[in-house]
């Protein structure tokens, strides 16, 4: 099998199980009883519904390509040369309290190139794809992200981690705001990359994320033309990293406050002041 042929099966299964997934997770959402949920840690929530769909991503990936590992967020995996991310529901606080921000994030990476990427919001039936050199879309239309230039005019979303000292998150924070952005955060950072690719936000930081929360965000973001973080030079897939796209007229200044590099900027000094 060609390597084309080997991602063009790929891309078709992504498809189908995004939205295959994202039926069972909105039919949860929608019959969900009020306040039915359990905490993995703090401000980490745990539904039903995040099993469920985790599950029913990982059977059908095992039918349908049994050689492929699975690395998911709530059963882990293995990571091989041929590997898909999966996180089931991101945005679960959202999900546990009626809020409709969440979505399904699922990522596949050949030899550790991130190739094919969808994010699926089923409440609102909105499907973002991406696969390496052929652009991103939105409900199958092409998405390019903002051309703001002005930082008094971007808008930037931060998500945070109990992995970094809250210090660290506020001394980012007054840096943004103190050179002029808007800073947000609507509690679901895959939907948070997808966002920045169609334009509706400019940027996007966190000082660690999870691979299955951002990998297939970030290919989105390239394909639509943002400029990404080196992620998986930075941390890895098991371990997780820090995080920043960017529209590319406001890269620089969003790379320079949060200490984030991102792949066309010559910036240094990152994951030491993140993570530390």
């Amino acid at each position: 099998m060609s390597n084309s042929d080997h991602l063009d099966s790929r891309f078709e299964f992504l498809q189908a199980v995004i939205q295959s997934a994202g039926q069972l997770v909105k039919s949860g959402f929608e019959t969900r009883v009020s306040n039915t949920f359990s905490m993995k840690g703090p401000q980490d929530y745990l539904t039903e519904t995040d099993a469920a769909s985790e599950a029913h991503v990982r059977d059908a990936l095992g039918k349908a390509f049994p050689q492929d590992s699975f690395f998911g967020e709530e059963g882990g995996g293995t990571i091989s040369g041929s590997v898909w991310v999966v996180d089931p529901v991101d945005g679960t606080a959202n999900f546990a309290r009626g809020v409709p921000h969440f979505c399904i994030s699922i990522g596949y990476l050949l030899n550790g190139v991130p190739e094919l990427a969808g994010i699926y919001n089923p409440v609102l039936g909105e499907l973002y794809l991406a696969r390496r050199g052929k652009g991103a879309t939105l409900n199958g239309k092409p998405i390019k992200v903002s051309n703001t230039a002005d930082y008094r005019a971007a808008s930037v979303e931060m998500g945070w981690s109990t992995r970094v000292p809250n210090a660290r998150y506020l001394e980012v924070v007054t840096e943004l705001l103190a050179i002029g952005f808007n800073v947000r955060r609507c509690g679901s950072g895959a939907l948070a990359l997808a966002h920045v690719a169609d334009g509706r936000s400019d940027a996007y930081v966190e000082l660690h994320m999870n691979s299955w929360d951002c990998v297939p965000g970030m290919l989105i973001v390239e394909e639509a033309g943002g400029l990404v973080c080196p992620y998986l030079e930075l941390g890895d897939l098991e371990r997780g990293g820090p995080v920043l796209v960017a529209s590319p007229a406001i890269a620089h200044g969003i790379s320079s406050s949060a200490g984030i590099p991102v792949k066309t900027i010559d910036f240094k000094d990152i994951c030491d002041q993140a993570i530390a």
